[in-house]
């Protein structure tokens, strides 16, 4: 069957576009340090703005509101970046968990175990950072304590894959299966511990389109049906109470990681969560994380005067220092710990140390972390304090973890060099 007329010539869902130049593109922006640099560059135009004369203008434009009173979506453009394209972002990191889960790294136990209790040790200590430097302190600190254990996936394989020129392929592995728990234990976070007042009838009706996007997504990929089911899905979990880009992980959840068997050569039929994350990352790194970022980044430093008082809160302290000495010591400390209390061995072409840098570079801590920061505080003095720790905290722990990554990897090149020699003495 070739399909009917009405079908001919209709793009699979999600593809890859008509044109050679819009496939180029995908492909540019699919690369890690091209997400990387959008992501910088929105930061620094809203930090940029934030701090210009025309600072009021920049949150006017966050300010103002749009979409439908009826359905209670009248939200401002700023809560629009948080609630509905940030569930695209994590979208993509429901996919990436499904196929990590049931088809990657995390499959296998003994290759997983060091990653993943590196990643819990990485949530554990930034959270008792932050808790140590804010035991004593009021007005609800305590509620921040889940901003530094984020990392920043986006930002941390940029600064990897701008220095990796001979660093193993073992690190890069070991940080995405890193990232995927850490993907996976936020998401958790922000479901039940930022999450307030329940409709469970919304959040029941929500169960009814999720299940039908699971049969869709199996059954066939028209685009129209799986969007109205996606939106559908992802306003009721919005009514619900819980945060509506937890929607965006039950769905990417529910795409199978294989589709179809050997004789379904249908383009309708090969719908799975790895070519589909493939298709709709560079939707979620050139637009959506960009906005997000741009919005949620703007912090008004005020001179020193401004960055002295915000140094004198407990919050930006705790977030700051949960993210470079709390992400270095916990992802470390239960790797190394992991590894001498069970049988977990680390890759052979790694040495610890390129775990302490990678376990640096794991405090790059920035668009889930600003996203908790919003959520944890609604007093806009204290988010601007957040933002603030979340910045130094992030560009203290990248500088580091970029200063020893380049030692190790002039390291590995000499070692390369030397080999190439030895081999070339040879008879």
């Amino acid at each position: 069957m070739k399909g009917s007329p009405l079908t001919a010539g209709r793009p699979p869902l999600f593809g890859r576009g008509s044109s050679a130049e819009a496939s180029r593109l995908a492909d540019v922006l699919r690369k890690e340090t091209v997400g990387g640099a959008l992501l910088l560059v929105a930061a620094t135009v809203a930090i940029a703005w934030a701090n210009s004369p025309w600072a009021a203008a920049y949150y006017r434009l966050g300010d103002i509101t749009v979409g439908p009173r009826a359905w209670h979506l009248h939200l401002s453009v700023s809560a629009w970046a948080a609630d509905g394209l940030l569930a695209i972002f994590f979208f993509v990191v429901g996919l990436e968990l499904k196929y990590e889960v049931l088809a990657g790294d995390l499959r296998d136990p003994r290759r997983a175990a060091l990653p993943v209790a590196a990643a819990v040790g990485g949530m554990v200590m930034p959270a008792v950072i932050f808790v140590a430097v804010n035991a004593h302190t009021g007005g609800g600190a305590l509620r921040g304590w889940a901003i530094p254990t984020a990392t920043d996936i986006a930002f941390a394989l940029a600064v990897l894959a701008v220095i990796s020129s001979h660093l193993p392929s073992a690190l890069r592995t070991f940080l995405l299966t890193l990232a995927v728990v850490d993907d996976l234990l936020a998401v958790t976070v922000i479901a039940v511990f930022y999450t307030d007042d329940l409709n469970f009838v919304a959040l029941g009706l929500a169960l009814v389109p999720l299940a039908l996007f699971a049969v869709a997504s199996r059954r066939f990929g028209n685009a129209a049906v799986l969007l109205l089911l996606a939106a559908a899905t992802w306003y009721l979990v919005h009514e619900s109470g819980v945060h509506a880009t937890i929607a965006g992980v039950l769905l990417g959840l529910t795409v199978p990681v294989r589709q179809g068997g050997k004789r379904d050569t249908s383009p309708q039929r090969r719908l799975d969560a790895k070519s589909l994350e493939h298709r709709i990352r560079p939707l979620s790194a050139a637009v959506a994380v960009p906005v997000f970022a741009f919005f949620a980044a703007g912090v008004t430093f005020d001179g020193l005067h401004g960055l002295a008082t915000t140094l004198r809160d407990p919050v930006a302290i705790g977030v700051a220092a949960g993210l470079v000495v709390g992400k270095a010591v916990g992802i470390a400390g239960a790797a190394v710990l992991t590894a001498a209390l069970t049988r977990a061995e680390l890759d052979t072409s790694l040495k610890w140390v390129d775990v302490v840098a990678l376990a640096l570079l794991g405090g790059i801590g920035f668009t889930v972390a600003l996203f908790i920061g919003d959520l944890a505080f609604g007093d806009p003095v204290r988010q601007q304090h957040v933002k603030m720790g979340v910045l130094i905290g992030t560009l203290t722990a990248a500088m580091l973890a970029a200063v020893l990554l380049t030692i190790r990897d002039r390291a590995y090149a000499r070692d390369a060099d030397s080999a190439s020699a030895f081999d070339l003495k040879l008879p």
